[in-house]
């Protein structure tokens, strides 16, 4: 039997020898093993305060949230004890950034206090001053004060630079780039982020800030759809992920990014596999990339028409708590639910003020109110995009204000009109390599060609988007083609759009112009313009010739 004197000699010595461990993988970025040494050790002896800091990080970096937490305030009451008050106040300004991030704003709040606390006992000139005005920038920028918050992050900057502290310039030089974002100057914005990038590529900073500014950085260029540097530190972001295969923390949020990537350069099996895998990697660790994750693979079904399962995404990423809009009102849409689709849409439009967030939902809303034949709602829209467009001036959001003129151009029957807002938008999208957004631009190119009377024109649009749409799988999109070339097909002779044919049957019942506009909820100017068209096709002089023809033809 093994003496009690015996084990007490050899104790500390596999104490020390975890450690040791805990400490060389660390260095190495082998989480799970920093993990599970440093777990050894500190079952075997009392940890000092920078081991409990790296132990919080190895648990933060394998998705143990709560333990990095509990770790990460051992830490801070142990630089407390030994008198080290700026490292204290750094481990409080990080749990308050967990804290926050995780929506406990009383405690983040909380902690935030302590640190400013403790520095105000301590008259030393350090980085931790700076780094505690970091949730000061996101306060200001929340209210949208944007120069007051610019100044603190600047502010920030300067003690970063001073103190030798990269990972603080680099957090307060990103916030500086999102603000400029958020005021509409996206090329100083853009260059300020790209800066902050050099040094995240070249390794300059803490794992935790690296993974951190990808994932902030890559959102931000995303949201003002910046979608080559998007693309570009997606790809760098994997390459990191990738060098940490035991990883948790930053990799499903990076799979959420490839997939958004892959679906639009068209990749969509693949996008729903990294989804699923995004969805796999976050549960329990992250619920806000995990919500993300459901996000994405409801699109992904909903394009394909796998409309079920796309159901099921959308309500798994509802429950995480990320509002499932747009992409659950353009589901019920597809499904054949107008009215379903309409008050989704117009209930999360009435929620949302900011100009970005807007943006994104703008085009899904014009979408289901000309489907609905609400023409004044989208014309009121579609003039509210072209603003925001305007506003941030990239090439992108230009598109897709485009696209929505063309589409409400070509609802309201100014066919011409609408095909150069259609081409400039299907140019872009081409450009930048996006077959799906591209194939259903031209359809609507070849919806416009038909109305002007070029059917050659027409076909050869229309046949290219099916043929992307049946290279995606895109079910929805082919049979809205069927649907589209039966109801104006070059079999007849009338060639009127259906919107032409609205008008016609309600004039050729006795309607005036303004009660058909009334009713289509269009403007006496477009009506007068369908008329003209109806009037150019038929080849026929008057309203009464045209009410007339639609008898003989059956139509009413």
């Amino acid at each position: 039997m093994e003496s009690p004197k015996r084990r007490d000699r050899e104790a500390p010595v596999a104490a020390g020898y975890h450690l040791q461990c805990g400490r060389k993988h660390y260095e190495l970025r082998a989480w799970a093993e920093a993990y599970d040494a440093f777990s050894l050790a500190d079952q075997q002896e009392l940890l000092g305060a920078e081991d409990l800091d790296q132990f919080a990080m190895a648990a933060y970096f394998v998705g143990r949230d709560q333990e990095y937490l509990r770790t990460l305030e051992r830490a801070h009451n142990a630089y407390v004890e030994a008198g080290q008050v700026a490292r204290a106040v750094r481990c409080a300004f990080w749990l308050g950034f967990r804290l926050l991030m995780r929506n406990e704003v009383g405690h983040a709040t909380g902690w935030f206090a302590r640190g400013q606390r403790l520095l105000e006992r301590d008259a030393q000139d350090c980085a931790e001053r700076g780094y505690l005005l970091l949730p000061v920038v996101e306060q200001r920028l929340d209210s949208g004060d944007f120069e007051a918050a610019y100044a603190v992050a600047d502010e920030a900057v300067a003690i970063g630079e001073r103190c030798g502290d990269a990972d603080l310039v680099v957090c307060a030089r990103h916030q500086q780039g999102r603000i400029r974002l958020q005021q509409g100057q996206v090329e100083a914005g853009l260059a300020l982020l790209d800066e902050t990038m050099l040094a995240v590529t070249a390794g300059e900073l803490s794992p935790l800030v690296t993974g951190l500014m990808y994932c902030s950085v890559i959102a931000a260029c995303q949201q003002v759809y910046a979608l080559d540097r998007a693309r570009e530190w997606t790809a760098a972001l994997a390459q990191w992920c990738e060098g940490q295969p035991d990883m948790v923390a930053f990799a499903g949020t990076c799979q959420v990014h490839r997939a958004e990537i892959m679906q639009l350069q068209g990749a969509w099996l693949d996008a729903a596999d990294e989804a699923r895998r995004a969805c796999a990697r976050s549960q329990g660790v992250s619920q806000r990339a995990a919500a993300a994750a459901f996000y994405q693979l409801g699109e992904v079904h909903r394009l394909r028409g796998e409309f079920a399962a796309a159901e099921d995404a959308y309500r798994s990423a509802s429950q995480l708590g990320m509002e499932p809009q747009p992409g659950l009102a353009l589901l019920r849409l597809a499904q054949g639910r107008g009215d379903a689709a309409a008050t989704a849409i117009r209930r999360v439009a009435g929620t949302i003020t900011d100009p970005l967030k807007r943006m994104s939902l703008l085009p899904a809303y014009i979408e289901i109110m000309l489907a609905a034949g609400e023409a004044q709602d989208a014309r009121n829209a579609c003039r509210e995009l072209e603003g925001i467009a305007r506003s941030f001036d990239t090439g992108v959001m230009d598109a897709i204000a485009a696209q929505a003129r063309g589409a409400v151009d070509l609802a309201e029957g100014d066919a011409q009109a609408a095909l150069g807002s259609l081409r400039r938008a299907f140019d872009l999208w081409q450009r930048i390599e996006a077959p799906y957004a591209a194939a259903r631009l031209r359809v609507l190119i070849g919806l416009a060609c038909r109305a002007l009377g070029d059917e050659d024109g027409a076909g050869l649009e229309i046949d290219a988007a099916r043929s992307t749409f049946e290279r995606l799988g895109a079910a929805p999109d082919l049979a809205r083609i069927e649907s589209l070339t039966k109801g104006i097909a070059p079999g007849n002779a009338h060639r009127l759009t259906p919107r032409e044919l609205q008008v016609l049957r309600l004039v050729a019942s006795g309607k005036s112009n303004a009660a058909v506009a009334a009713e289509l909820f269009l403007s006496a100017r477009t009506v007068e313009r369908h008329l003209s068209n109806i009037f150019t096709k038929l080849d026929l002089p008057t309203r009464t010739a045209a009410a007339a023809w639609a008898y003989e033809q059956g139509l009413i």
